[in-house]
């Protein structure tokens, strides 16, 4: 075993049935290049790791919720913000979140997410650095603008000092935070999924997503999917900026 790949853990909010929860845990690994083995999750529905956990993680990684929104007042949801605050914000623990990951860091450092159905993200979309993203040395490498993977209908509508608006759509005008001078990022697209990946998400949750007329026409979002590869560099560029080497 190549004792030179980080530990990485994964923290998700899914129903322990949802075979999204193994599906999210490969798209991870497979963008990254690492065993999957490697990639230990733990599902903040049974509350926040372990500080004997914490003691193990190099990188922490947060995914997507299934049906759950950082909207929710389940208790669990307000131990994933503390715990955000503590080991991302405060202590800078090495973290990328996607999605519900971007949200909750939004949440846990004082900033606001609401439900807004009428400018839900469901397919692939085109994402524009701001100037800050264009200087950032993260989402710098790319060329302005890229298309990516998404599936959400939260966003956020309010930014907290300390977290520097890298990205924006069309329709949602943060797509990409970091907490200013530290390597904890989020994205509200997903940079671990691809074309086929976010086709085979959008299936599994279609009922949950067809809200609008817009996102009950599946032909529609099933043909907008395009392939993403600037997104999909992201998270390996992420740990080699982070350790100073790859991640396998």
């Amino acid at each position: 075993m190549n004792t030179n790949i980080p530990n990485f853990l994964l923290l998700q909010a899914r129903q322990d049935n949802d075979p999204m929860a193994l599906h999210e845990q490969k798209c991870f690994a497979e963008t990254l290049a690492v065993p999957t083995e490697r990639m230990r999750c733990h599902n903040i529905l049974h509350g926040p790791p372990s500080d004997k956990v914490m003691e193990e993680v190099d990188l922490l990684l947060i995914g997507g919720s299934g049906e759950f929104s950082v909207t929710d007042t389940y208790p669990f949801i307000h131990q994933f913000f503390d715990f955000l605050a503590d080991i991302s914000i405060r202590r800078q623990l090495p973290t990328f979140g996607s999605c519900f990951g971007f949200q909750g860091l939004v949440m846990a450092a004082g900033g606001r997410v609401v439900t807004d159905t009428s400018r839900a993200e469901v397919g692939t979309f085109r994402i524009t650095l701001t100037d800050a993203g264009r200087k950032d040395p993260l989402f710098g490498h790319v060329d302005g603008a890229f298309t990516a993977q998404l599936g959400h209908k939260d966003r956020a509508t309010v930014l907290p000092s300390g977290l520097e608006n890298l990205a924006y759509s069309e329709r949602v005008p943060y797509q990409a935070v970091r907490v200013s001078g530290t390597n904890v990022v989020a994205t509200q697209f997903h940079p671990e999924l691809t074309k086929q990946a976010n086709t085979m998400r959008y299936l599994r949750y279609q009922a949950g997503y067809s809200v609008t007329k817009e996102l009950r026409d599946s032909d529609s979002v099933l043909s907008s999917m395009q392939d993403s590869p600037h997104a999909s560099e992201l998270l390996p560029r992420w740990v080699q900026q982070t350790l100073g080497r790859s991640p396998g």
